[in-house]
């Protein structure tokens, strides 16, 4: 039998285990194919980092538990063609009480507007969830589960639980500058501005490249919207076979006119942007991650590391192999995995 004092010490262990379960809030990104991989990424990474700091030394603060989802568990498609594992909606550990969720889009999300019973879970997480985030295409979504219109604009500190819902009893659902600043914001009113602001310094924003300065145009005011629509299509589909009748259909213009009114407002004709949208993802990715050439000229829509090659010596005047040494050198990789 065990003695009151081992009875008492177990019963102030097992107080302080409960504690601990209930600092750790849950963080769920519901994903589909198609989806921006560098910007879920950038969610994961924030709450890694907040883990990073919130160790065990720590106890004091909250630990995030990050969940991937998707409607059928198994392998969801980015748009760079990297498959991620995720956990079904139905049968997720995450119950769908969350800190936060993030329901991110991507270029299937068409199918889901049809599957009633993504649908359904969506009206229940959101009615049991704290902040969510759509992300992208994510706002369609949440639009047909009938939760769009619930909007808070604010985003940084932390509401108290009157203000984190509207009327009804659903969540705030607040739209994001990037998914980065919406994931540190949520840090942010969990353990204080400095510690966000210390990861924020932690995650590596995107490599800059040459290539960069050109695209980087798209966000000029003299540029239409219809010209900055079309640069975003093609921006977000360039590591797929593209026809610039379908952007022109994008700019809601015929093919004769797009081709002259994009020539004069980007300073470029839209098959070289489509190319320099490609060679700045090549770069990024020599850059950002040990992939062979081959390979990330294939996710870039460029074919293969013959073709790369011969453009990067034609535009950078060194090879692919050259450039990733160059750029390792100097210092600016960040050796993402991949």
């Amino acid at each position: 039998m065990k003695c009151s004092a081992d009875v008492y010490g177990e019963k102030v262990v097992l107080v302080e285990k409960r504690a601990n379960l209930q600092r750790i809030r849950r963080i769920g990104i519901v994903l589909f194919d198609g989806f921006a991989l560098t910007e879920t990424a950038a969610i994961i990474e924030v709450f890694q980092s907040a883990n990073a700091l919130a160790g065990p030394e720590q106890s004091d603060r909250t630990l995030y538990d990050v969940g991937l989802l998707s409607t059928s568990c198994g392998r969801v498609a980015s748009s760079s063609s990297v498959f991620v594992w995720t956990e079904s909606l139905e049968t997720s550990r995450f119950a769908e009480n969350f800190r936060a969720l993030f329901v991110v889009g991507g270029t299937e999300v068409h199918k889901a507007l049809r599957d009633e019973q993504l649908i359904t879970w969506l009206r229940r997480a959101c009615l049991r969830s704290d902040l969510v985030f759509p992300i992208g295409e994510g706002r369609l979504v949440l639009e047909a589960a009938e939760f769009g219109q619930t909007v808070n604009a604010r985003q940084r500190g932390e509401p108290n639980r009157e203000t984190q819902r509207d009327v009804s009893g659903a969540a705030v659902l607040t739209i994001p500058s990037s998914p980065l600043q919406a994931a540190l914001s949520v840090v942010e009113a969990d353990l204080g501005v400095a510690i966000a602001g210390q990861i924020a310094g932690w995650v590596a924003r995107p490599a800059e490249t040459q290539f960069g300065v050109i695209l980087s145009r798209n966000a000029s005011v003299s540029v239409s919207k219809q010209i900055q629509a079309a640069a975003r299509w093609l921006e977000e589909n360039g590591d797929r076979p593209i026809s610039m009748d379908k952007a022109a259909q994008v700019a809601a213009m015929s093919g004769r006119n797009f081709l002259r009114r994009f020539k004069i407002e980007m300073g470029v004709t839209p098959s070289d942007y489509l190319l320099y949208v490609r060679l700045n993802m090549s770069c990024r990715l020599l850059i950002e991650s040990t992939l062979p050439v081959d390979k990330i000229a294939r996710r870039c829509g460029i074919g293969s590391g013959g073709r790369l090659s011969k453009l990067f010596r034609k535009h950078l005047g060194k090879t692919p192999t050259e450039y990733r040494s160059s750029k390792r050198h100097s210092g600016m990789s960040s050796e993402w995995q991949i």
